[in-house]
């Protein structure tokens, strides 16, 4: 049976009636059909690492998503970047019109190494379903200095910093040391990210960095496969993951959460006029309470942000995307879609729907 609203927050089926398996993912829209990529959870607290890989499904409407089946799968040989057991999250593709591919980027730490690892995975594709073929793992732009330096950048790193165990829960010598000059050597530490492709065909790759605590944003190269090595750091010191961008209007949208783990806080919000920043921080944009949970604003509905989709050949339609995560149960994590509206100052707000459906944008 087609289906023809959104209920943020219950279970939502593909085609066939399976729940849609795609957590902390993103769209694609591409010659007319929109992609739904997200990580393959399998049940229980092992499902928080990947087992299976990178689901991907289709759609004409938004409403009704058909199984287009695995786009990359983790590996069976012992040691490879992507082995069965490995913490893959969040990935993200985007068309390189160009060259004709599809890129995909995601937060990725090797098996066994906890979130030590803190890189970005990169797979490529002739097809949006895939299959996609694993590139490479990369720490972005070792050696190289942001846009916005600072002298405090270039003076030793005063303490090792770090996450303690399997869950990034940042200790306090962090916000006291340049970590930022320790890992200038090797690259900087990328965690979760999101992807964002400018009018122009620039892509820029979207990430936690610094032990989380500082916010990176950098350029790709014209392939959209490395650090063009133009890159900004941003709300230092903020510990912002998750971050989504958008446009709208000649001003560049962020949405982003707070560094809680599992656990759900209040949104991050701001506003630019040019990507690499100045950006400045806004009010949380969210109204309203889940009634499924009961969290409102200070819990962003119990849920946390991925990714921000703006609805082809439509101006002012954009989809917020949040999932709601439940690490004891991986597979049972929740996906919440709300419109975003904007405000005549510029500021967006997104209200809770018990069920919405697309001619809100009308």
């Amino acid at each position: 049976m087609s289906q023809q609203i959104f209920e943020p927050g219950k279970i939502w089926r593909d085609t066939k009636g399976v729940p849609i398996n795609a957590h902390g993912g993103g769209l694609l829209c591409h010659e007319g059909v929109v992609y739904w990529y997200g990580e393959h959870k399998i049940e229980g607290e092992a499902g928080n690492r990947a087992h299976v890989g990178v689901h991907v499904y289709s759609s004409a409407d938004l409403y009704n998503w058909k199984d287009e089946g695995i786009a990359l799968r983790v590996s069976d040989e012992p040691g490879h970047d992507i082995e069965t057991g490995c913490i893959l999250e969040r990935p993200k593709v985007i068309h390189n019109a160009a060259t004709g591919k599809f890129v995909m980027w995601f937060h990725l730490e090797k098996k066994g190494c906890g979130y030590d690892t803190a890189s970005s995975g990169v797979a490529v594709a002739d097809q949006p379903t895939g299959p996609f073929s694993y590139v490479r793992a990369i720490r972005p732009n070792a050696g190289v200095f942001p846009l916005n330096d600072s002298p405090a950048l270039h003076t030793p790193c005063l303490a090792e910093g770090g996450f303690t165990g399997d869950h990034p829960l940042p200790r306090l010598n962090v916000v006291e040391s340049n970590i930022f000059r320790r890992d200038l050597e090797e690259g900087q530490m990328a965690r979760d990210l999101n992807l964002f492709v400018d009018d122009d065909g620039k892509a820029y790759h979207i990430y936690s960095s610094e032990e989380n605590s500082t916010l990176h944003i950098s350029e790709l190269d014209a392939a959209y496969l490395a650090p063009s090595g133009r890159f900004a750091r941003l709300f230092a010191g903020r510990y912002m993951e998750t971050a989504a961008v958008f446009k709208r209007g000649g001003y560049y949208y962020l949405i982003a959460s707070g560094c809680t783990s599992w656990e759900p806080n209040a949104a991050r919000c701001a506003i630019a006029r040019n990507i690499m920043g100045p950006w400045y921080e806004m009010e949380n944009p969210c109204r309203g309470v889940n009634p499924q949970n009961g969290f409102g604003p200070d819990k962003t509905f119990g849920a946390q942000s991925t990714y921000v989709h703006k609805l082809h050949g439509r101006d002012d339609a954009f989809i917020a995307m949040f999932d709601i995560w439940n690490p004891d149960n991986a597979i049972d994590g929740r996906y919440v879609w709300l419109p975003v509206t904007f405000e005549d100052d510029h500021g967006f707000l997104i209200h809770w729907r018990d069920t919405w459906d697309l001619s809100v944008f009308e």
